[in-house]
């Protein structure tokens, strides 16, 4: 019983170490794989603006914030073990001297007994550190779920589907596009990069906007998705709010061309309609007309 207070206090003090550093450790580890992945797809804006040396710095700068909490739980770690060795040791060292001093004072203690007592405390204190180290396990571990329980609670996507407003099946059959005093930002907290955006696109009419990096072209495209909600205005495709339909009738009759070419794993016919909501025919011909234009477009070049 005292060992075992005195184990469950060596436990309890480096628990509450332990596990705070554990969380500092994940919490600082994400913006390292988060930077590393920004820099990996944007490796040519970066090289053509000679922008390098920064980025390796600002990985570096993340990396030595997530090692300050990295070093000291491996610290934490090293005086756990010191504690536990310390105290087996001494466990040990009770069990040897108690009995020299039995068999000294000219006691019956049998060597048989000796044996035994020296390997139940070699065992003992090999078990009650396994018992320390792995319950130090499993509250520190409990720190990733804790990540989980985090990413879950955030607020998700507006519901896809609003039974009571559904789009005409036709729509949208012109295409004009209009921003009404539209502003939006990523996030709660951050500034608006879209300020007052008043826009009117008419049927038919082919648009180019252009401007420099962070001008906000992209975010242009990912308000007409709605991947970023707005914080005033809407945005209204055929005099239909997008803000009042669900996101999957949105997103369904809107097209995109990305600026990089990827296929996902699959077939062809998986990426060409990954919703299978078109027939082999449509998608022939779809085919058809695209050889088409690039036929054409070849001839007048």
């Amino acid at each position: 019983m005292p060992l075992g207070g005195v184990y469950l206090y060596i436990q309890r003090y480096y628990l509450r170490t332990s596990r705070e550093l554990k969380r500092l450790d994940s919490i600082s580890r994400s913006p390292v794989y988060a930077h590393f992945q920004e820099s990996l797809s944007g490796i040519s804006t970066i090289r053509a603006y000679q922008q390098s040396k920064r980025f390796a710095m600002e990985n570096e700068w993340r990396v030595d914030a997530n090692l300050r909490a990295y070093f000291p739980s491996i610290n934490a770690n090293r005086w756990l073990a010191v504690r536990l060795e310390f105290i087996g040791s001494v466990i040990i060292l009770a069990a040897a001297g108690f009995a020299i001093i039995s068999v000294s004072t000219g006691s019956t203690l049998s060597a048989g007994i000796v044996g035994l007592s020296m390997s139940y405390a070699l065992q003992i204190t090999q078990s009650l550190n396994w018992i320390v180290r792995q319950t130090v396990e499993v509250e520190t571990n409990i720190v990733s779920v804790e990540r989980v329980l985090e990413y879950a609670r955030l607020p998700s996507e507006a519901p896809e589907i609003i039974s009571k407003h559904r789009p005409p099946v036709s729509w949208p059959s012109k295409g004009a596009v209009s921003f009404n005093n539209y502003s939006t930002r990523y996030r709660e907290g951050l500034d608006l990069v879209l300020k007052n955006v008043n826009l009117s696109i008419k049927s038919h009419e082919k648009i180019g906007v252009v401007g420099r990096t962070g001008a906000g072209k992209s975010s242009l495209t990912l308000a007409l998705f709605r991947i970023i909600e707005p914080t005033e205005g809407d945005i209204t495709i055929d005099d239909l709010s997008t803000s009042s339909i669900g996101l999957l009738d949105l997103r369904r009759r809107l097209a995109i061309i990305p600026q990089d070419a990827a296929l996902f794993e699959g077939t062809i016919r998986d990426n060409l309609d990954p919703g299978h909501v078109h027939d082999d025919t449509e998608l022939w011909s779809a085919l058809g007309m695209l050889e088409d234009r690039a036929l054409l477009c070849f001839c007048n070049h």
